[in-house]
């Protein structure tokens, strides 16, 4: 499953920023966000009806890793304390930002990031190599390498250090074909040690709105070994997109629906075996363009409540962001306030 990854290197992070201007757009719409055309029927006897009919191209589903992510978009994430982030392009290729974080229940925090995009062009907005990293007041270290080996390749590879040590790191290697995509993961492998975990993707277009696949992850270290399988499907329809993975670990279910161009709305379904507890969440996204809002909001069975707000001031090159979350059973609250320039 998708959390399972996140478990291989907690460094992994969301694909990294676009450049300027464009960025490589490491992920892309699900296919088959519009239903499919029909053709007309041709009358009996004619000639088009004799000939055979055109076969259906079946379009390439994406990573098994984004099966949930457009449903994921819709909610809110947290934020507490105050954050400043400066983002600075010194050319189209090299961008620098630097992050200010003041927390009133953990550490503050200053972090520097710089993300440089090449000039190996494979698609409108796509450029590769990308390189992104970004480090802490106390010199710990995140950084991911992602390069378009060949038209159908794409490789990566991230890793974590903490204070000069590495804690995680993570290669993998992604194969495209025209209607499946196949994807092995190997996550902080040690010969000398015999240990390492090994994800395995594939996913399969079936029809141009269905696609099947599954997840196989295989761990190791001394005295401990384990295999855990999981199968997903996911259905695109003309304004939604229904998902859902089960394994040995349990269970994740989203749906994701576009009412209009300015509400979307997101529901998910997670139990887990090994926790031996189940939740349901509910999204929604409000996007007001002629205002230059986006809002978002969410409630939880475990009775959290949180939401977002973020507003662009054109043509002023800066946003603003509030965040609140309030846990009705824990009787605790969270709010931040963000401002972002550039």
């Amino acid at each position: 499953m998708a959390h399972v990854m996140g478990s291989v290197l907690a460094a992994s992070s969301p694909s990294p920023p676009p450049p300027m201007p464009g960025g490589p757009g490491l992920t892309s719409v699900p296919p088959g966000f519009t239903m499919p055309t029909v053709s007309p029927v041709s009358p009996a006897g004619s000639a088009a009806a004799e000939q055979p009919e055109a076969e259906v191209t079946l379009p390439n589903p994406g990573a098994f890793e984004e099966c949930h992510r457009k449903c994921k978009e819709v909610f809110p994430m947290q934020m507490e304390g105050v954050r400043l982030t400066v983002n600075k392009g010194l050319s189209n290729h090299f961008q620098v930002n630097h992050n200010i974080t003041l927390s009133t229940q953990g550490d503050s925090s200053y972090r520097f990031g710089a993300t440089y995009v090449g000039t190996k062009q494979t698609g409108p907005g796509e450029a590769f190599p990308v390189m992104v990293g970004d480090m802490d007041n106390t010199g710990s270290l995140n950084a991911q390498i992602i390069h378009q080996v060949t038209n159908s390749v794409r490789s990566k590879l991230a890793f974590q250090t903490q204070q000069q040590k590495f804690v995680n790191w993570q290669g993998d290697a992604e194969f495209r074909g025209e209607d499946f995509t196949a994807t092995v993961t190997f996550g902080n492998p040690d010969v000398v040690v015999g240990s390492g975990i090994i994800v395995a993707h594939y996913l399969q277009s079936i029809t141009p709105s269905l696609a099947l696949g599954g997840e196989l992850v295989y761990h190791r270290r001394p005295g401990e070994e384990g295999t855990v399988m999981s199968l997903a499907g996911r259905y695109t329809g003309s304004n939604f997109i229904a998902t859902l993975t089960l394994g040995g670990a349990g269970a994740h279910a989203s749906y994701y629906h576009k009412a209009n161009d300015q509400l979307q709305i997101g529901v998910e379904f997670e139990a887990s075996t090994r926790m031996q507890d189940t939740s349901v969440s509910l999204g929604y996204q409000l996007d007001v363009p002629k205002a230059n809002l986006l809002f978002k909001g969410s409630i939880d069975s475990n009775w959290v409540v949180g939401a977002t707000l973020e507003k662009k001031l054109l043509p002023l090159p800066l946003s603003l962001a509030l965040c609140s979350f309030l846990n009705h059973r824990k009787n605790k609250f969270q709010c931040g306030f963000g401002v972002t320039i550039g």
